[in-house]
């Protein structure tokens, strides 16, 4: 006796849902580099189209890496540059080459 089992349908592809963005390495840089210009987390995150809460758990999530240690060096190179006027002046800027 053989038994008529249901046809399975086929394997549906997964809606189009949208994908949030992520902190690659390119973006941990550039996230990195605005710290140290602006002294501001919330600055910085969002200028790499991420949110401040995000930055503090990747920071949670990295602990004790380059990027934590480089997180707090952004931090503490900005304060020293804002406590130095002259070092605000010659600070380098970010280059616009094309």
């Amino acid at each position: 006796m053989t038994q008529n089992l249901p046809a399975r349908p086929p394997a549906q592809p997964a809606p189009a849902i949208f994908t949030p963005a992520r902190w690659t390495p390119v973006r941990q840089r550039t996230f990195l580099t605005a710290l140290y210009q602006s002294g501001s987390v919330a600055q910085a995150a969002r200028m790499v189209g991420m949110s401040p809460s995000s930055a503090h758990r990747l920071r949670r999530r990295l602990a004790g890496t380059a990027f934590d240690r480089d997180w707090s060096n952004a931090l503490a190179l900005h304060a020293q540059a804002m406590a130095d006027p002259i070092a605000t002046q010659l600070r380098p800027q970010a280059s616009t080459r094309r």
